[in-house]
């Protein structure tokens, strides 16, 4: 059985604490698990695009995701916890379950804000996506 974990990444302090949680976890195990960092980058638009060539294009979502992965990168080194980290590129919630899906992952660990529940409500954000969508498990940290 693959007891990978899906920490996804968006460079926030609430992703930073999911970071910090799964390495909690983990650290008294003596089998760890493999941990992907995923960061997903939105897909510029076509009117973007089209005026700026591909590896441009690539360049940019590679930078901005590394500079999100940055911090927990360090993070999990530190702790001797056992890493990839990916960047994708399209809309972050189904990017993410079929990541998830496609490595096997037991798990898939998000840091929330602490929104109230009506801003919640009306937010219609990636976790909640995520959590009404997938069908792996998702462990959403506060």
């Amino acid at each position: 059985m693959n007891a990978s974990y899906l920490i996804a990444i968006d460079g926030s302090e609430p992703s930073l604490k999911a970071v910090d949680h799964v390495i909690g976890e983990l650290t008294n195990m003596a089998y760890k698990p493999l941990v992907y960092l995923v960061n997903v980058q939105s897909a510029l638009s076509s009117n973007v695009t089209r005026f700026i060539d591909l590896k441009t294009v690539e360049d940019f979502h590679r930078e901005e995701g590394e500079a999100a992965l940055a911090n927990a990168k360090e993070k999990l080194t530190l702790a001797g916890i056992v890493f990839t980290s990916h960047i994708l590129v399209g809309e972050a919630a189904p990017s993410l379950i079929e990541f998830a899906q496609n490595k096997g992952c037991r798990m898939i660990v998000m840091g929330v804000r602490g929104l109230g529940s009506v801003t919640g409500l009306f937010m219609g954000s990636v976790t909640t996506k995520v959590v009404q969508l997938s069908p792996v498990p998702v462990l959403l940290i506060k």
